[in-house]
């Protein structure tokens, strides 16, 4: 087997700035909060200014007094195992969370698919950094020897079982998960390597500093089983994305939206679904919140299931061009309401085929820029008469437009119905009409007073224009009057 760890080296800081654009050159710094915060991980452009993790919050504003600090948000930590999790599930069949910040995906399975483990491990990788994360990935023959390579810092390492000792012999003990002291302890007695401290005595190692560090020796080297518990992505789909800075206009968060769309969209695959209808709410700054400003919220309906990112990032950037913010916004929350079971596309052979097509339906275009309310469409109703069988109805998840039966077994109908048929009178006998097929018999509405007895043809005027025309015969007549009830294109 092979395993490939996903390392994400830096998700304390990545949850927040991967909402920011790349050319976003502004100081950040995540806190750890309490009495005496200090920082827990530093940008760039915060480490070029002096910044250095653990040190305490005070010094850092000391060096960047315009930093832009944040409390570390453990819980979006945990969310982004998640999605990185569902977007590996799209190339390989197993994938399991290792908190507090790694992700272990079993890579032998489908390999083949992918020209072998180490294009599909790069893969992996490149889907990681897509989402806006910074990632190690390191190749094993187990798990937990994937994780120790990658904590060390062995980017792009593949390691097979006949090599896997001695590529993990000269890892530093912080590979493992010892404290501070025990690390100490085990260097002061002249250990400072993994390949050092498995040359121990077993028991000595299990006695002082607990059974875990030669059970993680030991599946690591594939001693004994190394079990991961597969992940499932959650049965709904809602991600908070808080922003580095309050943003003023919808324009900024655009960035930030199409980063929780890809997340939706990796899920949605993930399922095997596709969203009928979405909720984005834009929540404002704290102390708004606390004076009662409720998040503004735009929800959208689809016309039918989707889930490729680029669609649904279209829609709602028609949606958000409408908003206007009362306040500046503090995070964002994309949920999905509405979901449906939708089948994969099948891969093509042909270069270009797995392309992902972002074609948008213009309904979905139209409502997202004029409002749900604004656009009617047309829906058929059980009756017989022509005039009483369309009816306009607002739009639902789900609903798409209604195509008419060209089939043999039903005659010809227009799709352009008169407001009131149009009485012909003399035009129809002062010159040729031709009558192309008919006569269809409608007899119906004795019921409610509104009763017809006409036979339908399609015709083509002296004009050359193709209608729908009747003759009435509801006084029982062979003669009645002939009218015009439709237009064909």
């Amino acid at each position: 087997m092979r395993y490939a760890c996903l390392l994400l080296r830096s998700l304390a800081l990545d949850v927040f700035t991967r909402a920011c654009a790349p050319d976003d050159a502004r100081p950040f710094v995540v806190s750890s909060g309490g009495h005496y915060p200090r920082v827990v991980a530093a940008n760039g452009v915060a480490r070029v200014a002096g910044i250095r993790r653990g040190q305490l919050i005070s010094a850092a504003l000391a060096l960047a007094p315009h930093v832009t600090l944040r409390d570390r948000d453990l819980g979006a930590e945990e969310a982004a195992l998640g999605d990185v999790a569902a977007r590996l599930l799209a190339f390989t069949p197993n994938a399991s969370l290792v908190p507090p910040d790694a992700v272990v995906a079993e890579v032998a399975r489908s390999a083949r698919l992918f020209g072998g483990v180490p294009k599909l491990a790069e893969q992996l990788g490149a889907q990681a950094r897509s989402l806006g994360y910074d990632v190690v990935t390191a190749v094993a023959p187990t798990p937990t020897a994937a994780l120790l390579l990658a904590r060390a810092g062995r980017e792009g390492c593949f390691v097979d079982a006949d090599t896997l000792a001695s590529a993990l012999a000269p890892l530093p003990l912080a590979s493992l998960d010892l404290d501070a002291d025990a690390i100490a302890t085990l260097a002061a007695a002249g250990v400072a390597t993994l390949g050092e401290a498995a040359r121990l005595p077993r028991a000595g190692l299990a006695r002082r500093f607990g059974a875990h560090v030669v059970d993680t020796l030991d599946r690591a080297l594939g001693r004994i089983a190394d079990p991961r518990v597969p992940y499932r992505p959650p049965p709904r789909f809602e991600r908070k994305l808080a922003l580095p800075a309050p943003v003023e206009s919808v324009d900024a968060l655009r960035f930030a939206v199409r980063r929780v769309v890809d997340d939706l969209a990796s899920w949605l695959l993930a399922r095997g679904l596709g969203v009928l209808r979405v909720t984005l709410s834009l929540v404002h700054e704290r102390y708004l919140r606390e004076r009662g400003v409720a998040p503004t919220v735009a929800s959208f309906a689809l016309a039918a299931p989707a889930r490729e990112a680029a669609h649904l990032d279209t829609v709602l950037r028609e949606r958000l061009a409408r908003i206007v913010l009362p306040a500046p916004v503090e995070s964002i929350v994309l949920a999905s309401d509405d979901t449906t079971p939708l089948a994969s596309r099948n891969l093509g052979l042909l270069p270009g085929d797995d392309a992902a097509s972002a074609t948008v339906p213009l309904v979905e275009r139209l409502r997202s820029r004029l409002g749900d309310e604004a656009v009617i469409t047309l829906g058929t109703h059980d009756e017989h008469r022509p005039e009483l069988a369309g009816i306009e109805i607002a739009p639902r998840p789900g609903m798409q437009a209604a195509a008419c039966d060209a089939s043999g077994m039903r005659p010809p109908r227009p799709l352009w119905l008169l407001d009131e048929p149009r009485a012909l009178g003399d035009a129809f006998a002062a010159k040729p009409w031709v009558l192309r097929d008919g006569p269809e018999r409608i007899e119906s509405g004795w019921w409610d007073g509104r009763d017809c007895r006409r036979d339908y043809f399609v015709a083509e005027s002296a004009h050359g224009k193709i209608v729908w025309i009747y003759r009435d015969h509801r006084y029982g007549t062979d003669d009645g009057e002939w009218f015009m009830h439709g237009l064909f294109a």
